[in-house]
């Protein structure tokens, strides 16, 4: 690709799409670079030779399958969430965004003075209490590596744990539940949108 006229390297997933890191791709000016660059993917431009050079935007991807292969009699309910603190600690959001049988519903809420930890736990909390038929197969979504850590590979809490115990309680109830971890702002459609339902949920007033 090109920065600032310069041919460079940056760092693409299997689509040969730019690996965004908070909006930022990895960058290098020679491939055999030890050291490498953030720079945001606005600055950087497709290599197309004598051809006009294009923008190299944030590319929304779509959601990934939630693993329909496995169910057979009922439709999935699939969520994503997200939280954000302005401080850590400080004011704090959770943003949802669920879908089930073609229905979708999304939640933007202050939660107070917290932490991004427990803005992440509570959002998946608040989300799996809204549900009531546990018999319904479900698939989180979340770009907390901290909460799938908790909750699907049976880390111990150090901190938070009666929030962990709370939310590991409600898991128990469902038959079929997985908390799958995506990478954040990435361009996953759901998980873009829960970022920004949590982010502007900390400028209201607490509910």
């Amino acid at each position: 690709m090109r920065f600032k006229q310069n041919k460079v390297w940056v760092a693409v997933d299997e689509n040969d799409l730019p690996i965004l890191e908070n909006g930022k791709a990895r960058m290098k000016y020679r491939l055999d670079q030890e050291t490498h660059y953030q720079v945001h993917s606005k600055n950087l431009f497709s290599d197309t030779g004598e051809e006009k050079i294009t923008p190299v935007g944030p590319v929304v991807k779509p959601d990934p399958p939630p693993e329909m292969t496995e169910i057979s009699d009922h439709p999935v309910v699939t969520i994503y969430t997200d939280g954000a603190s302005s401080g850590n600690p400080g004011p704090s959001g959770i943003g949802i965004v669920m879908e089930y049988n073609g229905q979708k519903k999304e939640i933007s809420r202050n939660i107070g003075i917290s932490t991004n930890n427990i803005a992440e736990l509570e959002a998946i909390r608040t989300a799996l209490t809204m549900i009531r038929k546990h018999h319904v197969p479900v698939r989180l979504f979340t770009d907390s590596a901290y909460a799938v850590g908790l909750l699907q590979k049976g880390w111990k809490p150090q901190k938070n744990q009666v929030l962990v115990r709370d939310i590991l309680q409600i898991v128990s109830l469902f038959q079929d539940i997985r908390i799958i971890k995506v990478s954040g702002h990435s361009g996953i459609a759901g998980n873009e949108l829960a970022d920004r339902l949590a982010t502007s949920a900390i400028k209201n007033k607490p509910s």
